[in-house]
């Protein structure tokens, strides 16, 4: 008896996706003027269990602090843009099953004064939010010319010894877009001078399909 198989378009696990103008220099300028009125604090990392857990060293971890984006008709137009992204670069990529994006999103910002940084992890992890977690979204708000360093970098692995591949450093600029699967490593290097500001958003549910 003869088989059929389908062709299956072909994907690759540790690809990544950007949008050149994610958000326009005027939008841009709009998320930041309406996001200073939010409350801003220390940014956290997860323990073992799930639970945040503030970096006061900042040589540690993770030294920035955060600001989060609430889910309210004000702010819809940015989730939808930014949850069109996802899908595109999914589409195109990874074919992820997404559902949903239960998280709001994270307005960062990252000084040179504090040693502004976040080194290799995954955005997936314990918990609840983050085992859900397959895409992520990472758009500039800072133009390239505002800040020295602060580049995001993604890694697909590493050589079984604890030691990474080597890293791709990513397009900078204002209102460029990442995207790129929930489980690679990433990091954004020390900022050396200025502000480094961006926005994230995962984009996921149930378990990986």
């Amino acid at each position: 008896m003869k088989s059929y198989i389908f062709n299956q378009k072909e994907n690759d696990p540790q690809q990544w996706y950007w949008f050149q103008e994610g958000l326009s220099k005027q939008e841009v300028e709009r998320v930041i003027k309406i996001a200073s009125e939010l409350p801003i604090e220390r940014a956290t990392t997860l323990d073992s269990d799930g639970n945040s857990v503030p970096d006061e060293n900042p040589n540690g971890v993770r030294s920035s602090m955060v600001k989060w984006i609430p889910q309210t008709q004000e702010w819809d137009w940015l989730y939808q843009r930014m949850i069109q992204m996802a899908q595109e670069a999914n589409e195109e990529t990874w074919r992820f099953d997404l559902i949903s994006a239960d998280e709001n999103i994270q307005y960062t910002e990252y000084y040179a004064n504090e040693n502004g940084h976040y080194d290799w992890h995954q955005d997936i992890g314990p918990g609840e939010l983050a085992s859900k977690r397959k895409v992520s979204i990472t758009l500039q708000l800072s133009d390239d010319s505002e800040y020295e360093g602060g580049d995001l970098q993604l890694s697909g692995g590493g050589d079984g010894n604890g030691i990474l591949s080597t890293a791709h450093t990513c397009p900078r600029g204002k209102g460029v877009t990442v995207v790129f699967p929930s489980y690679m490593m990433h990091r954004v290097s020390k900022v050396t001078k200025g502000t480094r500001r961006s926005l994230v958003l995962w984009v996921g549910g149930a378990h990986y399909r």
